[in-house]
């Protein structure tokens, strides 16, 4: 179990901190821990935003930083004006979070604040080229350093009351094109589209994988069937973002599963 008496130690010892700020469950227990630990004023919640960034993510870190009255701001990172983001090779969480910390790093310097992010041990057992830019930036890692796993983080946010103790896993948008699919606005516009579409329909945890003309939806194997029952509002939905073809993954959710084309 991660050792959150260790964590706010950490925190400590680090006096001022910059959160990178998603509003995921791990990014927001770290900031609601530097926030209760430190104090409004030594810790700044920032949320990157970009066309890679969904509405409804957005919409929840503005909802939490009221809600727990976070020292909150928004910066505009500029990751689509990098040629090999665009790109969309392996490395490209590398340049995402190059481009994070080009936007993060001056307000945290303006403030002699350390950039920590909120990586956990589970993190570190996928292919994450972000985690080493951000690393190589000077970010730091407390939930690592605490000893917190995803399950960890969950359970003692759960533990404190905190309402994002169980939401559900997110990522950006152009992690859905598989590597070597060009990213641009107007795919991610469609991939966007096409999620909030069927979170209307009442599937909140799920992914819609870009294959050109072709969606490939992925939910949790126990909403398979709700999916089906849907059939035609769920085809709708998706046509209505502007593809052909709509698919479901009948090996269910699974979080990074386009990294396999690694291996």
């Amino acid at each position: 179990m991660g050792d959150l008496a260790l964590l706010r130690h950490q925190l400590s010892q680090l006096d001022r901190v910059a959160v990178a700020f998603s509003g995921g469950a791990d990014s927001a227990f770290l900031a609601w821990v530097a926030h209760d630990t430190l104090g409004r004023d030594r810790v700044t919640a920032i949320t990157a935003v970009s066309p890679s960034f969904a509405g409804f993510e957005r919409h929840d870190c503005a909802a939490l930083a009221a809600e727990w009255n976070l020292n909150w701001v928004e910066v505009a990172t500029a990751e689509m004006e990098n040629a090999a983001y665009r790109r969309n090779d392996a490395d490209r969480c590398f340049h995402c979070k190059d481009a994070l910390m080009d936007a993060i790093g001056p307000l945290a310097l303006h403030d002699n604040a350390t950039v920590v992010l909120g990586v956990n041990l589970d993190d570190l057992g996928d292919y994450r080229p972000g985690q080493q830019a951000a690393a190589q930036r000077g970010a730091g890692f407390p939930l690592v350093d605490a000893g917190f796993s995803k399950a960890d983080v969950r359970e003692v946010s759960r533990q404190l009351g905190l309402s994002t103790w169980d939401k559900p896993a997110a990522a950006c948008l152009a992690s859905r094109l598989p590597y070597g699919t060009p990213v641009t606005l107007r795919v991610l516009a469609s991939v966007e589209q096409a999620e909030t579409a069927l979170r209307l329909l009442g599937f909140v945890d799920l992914r819609v994988r870009h294959y050109d003309n072709l969606a490939r939806i992925e939910v949790p194997l126990a909403q398979i069937e709700a999916v089906v029952r849907l059939r035609g509002e769920v085809v709708a939905a998706v046509e209505s973002a502007g593809y052909e073809y709509v698919t479901l993954d009948l090996a269910g959710l699974r979080s990074g599963n386009l990294n396999q084309a690694l291996s």
